[in-house]
């Protein structure tokens, strides 16, 4: 099963990778990704086994940023492929079976070449522009969200489409409308005063039914 809430791993000022995912395991995701970029994967080693160690103290699922060695030698759940990285196929290739394994994808063309590849799930974005990632595709907004999950459902493809980028909790209700299966986010949960309230705040947007009073 997939989440539909991932919180993306971020360090800041105060606070490296580890100490900000146990924060938001803490806040209640229960699905990290660890996203360390402009290194080797012998330094992400460390942050990667202690991430695993967090994740399973709080029973979340943790997913690696774009190393499928690293996933594999430190038993995560899964792998995730950036959309100018290694193919979702050359992932599982790496992995073996048993691995989730998502790709990050900009249009219709990049989801069909992963769910042709077994992906589990797509991050579909940019939704808006972002600090956290560099090399920026094309913005989609909720309309090009939302138009490529339209072209997706009269195909009869179900694969779960993840937003991504910029969003903030003011866009979930509308992106939960046009179908997504879920968000990921990171500085929304890393900057946030009250995590807990805003992780919250978050599930009760993207599941209204199982939240309403």
């Amino acid at each position: 099963m997939i989440s539909n809430l991932h919180y993306i791993s971020q360090q800041t000022n105060s606070a490296d990778h580890t100490d900000n995912i146990k924060a938001a395991c803490d806040a209640g995701c229960n699905w990290i990704q660890l996203r360390i970029k402009h290194t080797t994967p012998e330094a992400i080693m460390p942050a990667a086994l202690a991430a695993k160690k967090i994740c399973d103290s709080y029973q979340a699922k943790l997913i690696i940023n774009d190393y499928p060695q690293i996933a594999k030698a430190v038993e995560a759940h899964g792998v995730h492929v950036g959309k100018n990285d290694m193919t979702v196929a050359a992932a599982r290739a790496i992995t073996g079976p048993g691995f989730i394994i998502g790709g990050t994808s900009n249009t219709l063309a990049d989801i069909l070449q992963h769910v042709k590849d077994q992906a589990d799930y797509v991050g579909l974005g940019p939704y808006r522009f972002t600090t956290t990632k560099e090399k920026l595709s094309a913005i989609l907004g909720l309309e090009g969200i939302a138009h490529i999950v339209q072209q997706l459902k009269e195909q009869g493809i179900t694969i779960p489409v993840v937003a991504i980028g910029g969003i903030l909790l003011e866009d979930i209700p509308a992106l939960q409308a046009a179908g997504v299966h879920g968000v990921a986010v990171s500085g929304l949960i890393t900057s946030a005063v009250n995590r807990q309230q805003v992780v919250r705040r978050i599930y009760e947007s993207l599941n209204p039914l199982n939240y309403q009073s």
